[in-house]
């Protein structure tokens, strides 16, 4: 791996580990690592009852997924974008400025899809949709959109970034193991509960 591929590595780290949920709420006075799961995404900012900051959340979340795959294929080729995208994912989910606990990955996974294959991040984003809309588990809706990325990928021939969006989906499916016990529990909260 060479000097370019790491530098992408990085910006795309740094791009991702920007905790914006936590920035947000911060910014209305709520430290979002002390309201229900802790975590610092947009299902938790939900928590909150702020809808507004929940879809800013979102946004931005999917938003540095895309930046960093973006900037990447602009100034250094397809392979450094996937690179900079799997970085990015990696920075949201493990990010050093908050002793590597971060979110879950789903709004980043779809940003990064949607960046660098984007019919497949249409697919995603509509499989994500439609498990919430169907389901009211926020983490079913995630867990579907992340094997949907990887499949809808290399059915439409981009190998290289189903590989990527693979490796990603697994650790998204891995951050989720708590929900994933709760769903067979019967204990997952739906969206919306309090």
């Amino acid at each position: 791996m060479g000097t370019t591929s790491l530098l992408w590595i990085g910006i795309g780290y740094l791009l991702g580990s920007i905790p914006f949920g936590l920035l947000l709420t911060r910014a209305v006075g709520v430290d979002i690592r002390t309201v229900g799961s802790g975590n610092i995404g947009t299902t938790n900012v939900l928590r909150t009852g702020n809808k507004g900051l929940a879809a800013a959340t979102l946004l931005l979340d999917a938003g540095k997924g895309a930046v960093a795959v973006l900037l990447a294929r602009q100034f250094g080729g397809v392979e450094a974008s996937m690179l900079a995208g799997v970085a990015a994912f990696l920075g949201h989910c493990y990010p050093v400025w908050l002793g590597f606990k971060g979110g879950k990955g789903v709004a980043t996974l779809l940003g990064v899809t949607l960046a660098a294959v984007p019919v497949a991040g249409v697919i995603a984003l509509i499989v994500w949709a439609a498990g919430a809309a169907l389901t009211r588990y926020s983490s079913v809706g995630g867990l579907l959109a992340a094997v949907a990325a990887p499949v809808a990928a290399a059915l439409l021939g981009f190998a290289h970034s189903a590989i990527a969006l693979a490796l990603m989906a697994a650790v998204l499916v891995w951050k989720h193991r708590d929900n994933i016990a709760r769903l067979r529990a019967g204990t997952e909260s739906r969206i919306g509960a309090k």
